[in-house]
């Protein structure tokens, strides 16, 4: 993991401001989602991207009840019933 040396403080309802540059970099833009991990003491922020439930491809991907799901898996699940 590479630091930047940016540190930013915490308001009173626990948010962080990420700095224009970091956000630039990752081509973050206004109300753009991110995920947010947890792997001991470290927090990861990672630019949201929509993945197929079912074989996490990023391709092609539609909304079926809520759920994301690749036009592959789609129609390998249409076949069955």
């Amino acid at each position: 993991m590479k630091s930047t040396g940016i540190v930013r403080p915490l308001d009173s309802l626990g948010r962080v401001v990420l700095p224009i540059e970091l956000r630039r970099v990752l081509g973050l833009k206004p109300k753009d989602p991110v995920e947010i991990y947890v792997d001991s003491d470290y927090i990861l922020l990672k630019k949201y991207q929509p993945s197929c439930i079912f074989c996490e491809s990023m391709d092609d991907i539609t909304v079926f009840n809520g759920k994301n799901v690749c036009s592959a898996c789609a129609e390998k699940l249409s076949g069955t019933v």
